[in-house]
C-alpha cells in the first residue's frame, strides 16, 4: 500500500522491456529484494539493488495495462516505497494497481497550474469533484470533471518534486482511481436478495 506522496524522483538507467533498472540513491539505500516500490504509480517488486539502483522485472501484463512500456533511459519516474507501520498517510490510499492509461489533454501553466487528463470510463466512473486520483503515482485532488476526463490543479512543490511538472499534451499517464470510491461503487452496484 502507498500514499501517493512521491519520495524520490528516479531516473531510468535501462529498460529492455522485461527488466527495468532505475537510479534511485535514496530509495535504494533502504530497499531490499522483495520490497514493493511504486514506480510511476505501478507497484513493482525489487529483484536487485546495487550501487544506488533498483531493478524490477516487468511482465507483459504490466506493460499492456500501464504506460511503463514507453520508458527509455534517462526518463524520470516517480518513486514511493511501500508504507510501513507507523508511516504518515499524507495522501490517500493507493494500491499501485493501475486502472488505466490516460492521456494529457491540456496543460495550463503559471500560478494556477492545471492539467486536464482524458480517462477511460472505468476510471471516470469513480471520479468526483474534490475526490482523489493517483496520476503516475501522485495523490491528487480532482478539481473539475467533464464527459472525457478530469482536471487537477498542481502546486509548485508537486511540480518541482514529481514528473508532473514536465507533462505535455499527448503524454500518457498511469491512472488509479480512489480505492474507497471503487469499493463503495462496487457495493452500491450489488443487489441484495
Amino acid at each position: 500500500m502507498f500514499t501517493g506522496i512521491v519520495r524520490e524522483l528516479g531516473a531510468v538507467a535501462s529498460f529492455d522491456g522485461a527488466r527495468l533498472v532505475v537510479a534511485a540513491p535514496e530509495t535504494a539505500a533502504h530497499a531490499a529484494v522483495g520490497d514493493s516500490v511504486a514506480v510511476a504509480g505501478v507497484c513493482l517488486t525489487v529483484v536487485e539493488t546495487a550501487e544506488g539502483r533498483l531493478a524490477f522485472d516487468v511482465v507483459p501484463e504490466t506493460i499492456s495495462r500501464t504506460a511503463l512500456g514507453s520508458l527509455a533511459p534517462g526518463d524520470a519516474v516517480n518513486l514511493e516505497p511501500a508504507l510501513r507501520i507507523g508511516d504518515q498517510l499524507g495522501g490517500h490510499v493507493v494500491q499501485g494497481h493501475v486502472d488505466a492509461v490516460g492521456r494529457v489533454r491540456s496543460v495550463t501553466e503559471g500560478a494556477n497550474h492545471r492539467v486536464w487528463v482524458d480517462a477511460p470510463e472505468n476510471v471516470r466512473a469513480y471520479c468526483s469533484e474534490k475526490g482523489s486520483i493517483a496520476v503516475d503515482g501522485v495523490s491528487l485532488t480532482i478539481a473539475a470533471l467533464d464527459g472525457e476526463g478530469f482536471e487537477v490543479a498542481l502546486i509548485p512543490h508537486t511540480l518541482a518534486v514529481t514528473t508532473l511538472g514536465s507533462l505535455e499534451p499527448g503524454a500518457e499517464v498511469n491512472l488509479e482511481a480512489d480505492v474507497l470510491q471503487k469499493d463503495v461503487g462496487s457495493l452500491a452496484a450489488v443487489r441484495l436478495p
